[in-house]
């Protein structure tokens, strides 16, 4: 039952489950608005087209990523007016009656489909997000879960399709270009990751409007358990918040950006050279808000560890090697908890 959607609708008072007792910034003077994040803008167009320009690019992107672990994407290739419609598909499978909504309903223990994340946490004091989510995997196509693909709006399927195959060419040039920016001598060594047995999935996100948004999140701080992430945010509201140097920092929303994120694995494989960041999203008291991101994912079981070629004397390894597991992902995110952190040496 997708239940954050209908007390949406029908204005329920929040059960306790999603309020944090002493509000989302107990240290924070809430009449003074939080400030906005100066997120550094990789042009792509400049990464992905050899040119004079290509390395200073790449010296920019790599210290983006070292420094903020996250930088908003332009030119990369992905039409406006096609943001626009996955963003309408999906505003419309919203707004369908619930009964449709549930036939894409993900399994209790599953994480395709619609509804909210399974809790594998046993901890009773864990406080839950107030949002509402469609996952599906849209990459390799033979892996895709059509039974959760909605079938209405009727060109839902095929918008996602469009969407997603320019998001998986987005995303297989970035890889390639953080390894070029690390100076690694195979540009696929981060690529090759995801080629073998890896998935890529969309994440459909929709944060109801909040009386109480000093006291709720829409996603709880975290960092991405993810390779990387690219997220299309709404094109009105903001939402995403970012966490520098213990303080938290409005995301802005740039026209026509996408927000790239560094993964808990990536941070990992670069031995810590690219930082996966902490971020959260919180509420509006009046407006919903969407965002889709684009996740990436080794395949389940595999090893994760720094590439030798990231590993010397001058900077030696930084942390052990972890075997990938997508529940054990989802309890470190539900309990608060980086897999960074638990493997660090």
């Amino acid at each position: 039952m997708d239940s954050v959607h209908e007390i949406a609708i029908t204005g329920q008072n929040l059960p306790a489950k999603y309020i944090y007792t002493d509000g989302i910034n107990p240290s924070q003077n809430p009449s003074i608005p939080l400030p906005l994040l100066e997120i550094p803008v990789i042009d792509f167009n400049r990464l992905a087209t050899p040119s004079t320009g290509t390395g200073e690019e790449l010296g920019r992107l790599r210290s983006a990523l070292s420094s903020y672990g996250c930088v908003m994407v332009t030119n990369h290739g992905v039409a406006s007016s096609l943001m626009d419609r996955v963003r309408l598909v999906f505003k419309q499978f919203l707004a369908l009656p619930m009964e449709e909504r549930l036939k894409c309903q993900k399994e209790v223990d599953g994480f395709d489909g619609y509804g909210s994340d399974m809790i594998v946490t046993k901890d009773v004091a864990v406080v839950h997000d107030f949002s509402a989510r469609l996952r599906l995997i849209t990459w390799p196509e033979d892996r895709r879960q059509m039974k959760y693909w909605p079938e209405k709006p009727h060109d839902f399927r095929e918008v996602l399709d469009e969407y997603s195959s320019k998001l998986r060419v987005l995303h297989d040039a970035t890889l390639k270009a953080m390894a070029r920016s690390l100076n690694l001598e195979d540009d696929s060594t981060f690529l090759k990751v995801i080629r073998e047995g890896g998935t890529i999935s969309s994440r459909f996100n929709f944060y109801p409007p909040c009386p109480t948004p000093d006291r709720v999140l829409g996603l709880k701080p975290h960092s991405d358990g993810t390779v990387i992430t690219f997220v299309l945010q709404d094109r009105e509201v903001e939402g995403l918040q970012v966490l520098k140097e213990e303080q938290w920092f409005r995301v802005p929303i740039v026209a026509d950006a996408l927000v790239l994120n560094v993964g808990d694995q990536l941070e990992i494989m670069s031995n810590g050279e690219f930082k996966s960041p902490i971020h959260r999203v919180v509420l509006n008291p009046k407006k919903e808000r969407i965002s889709i991101a684009t996740l990436s994912f080794p395949q389940e079981g595999k090893q994760i560890e720094p590439f030798e070629g990231l590993v010397s004397r001058e900077r030696p390894r930084l942390y052990r090697q972890v075997k990938y597991n997508g529940v054990t992902q989802l309890g470190y995110y539900q309990s608060g908890k980086r897999v960074t952190d638990e493997v660090r040496i």
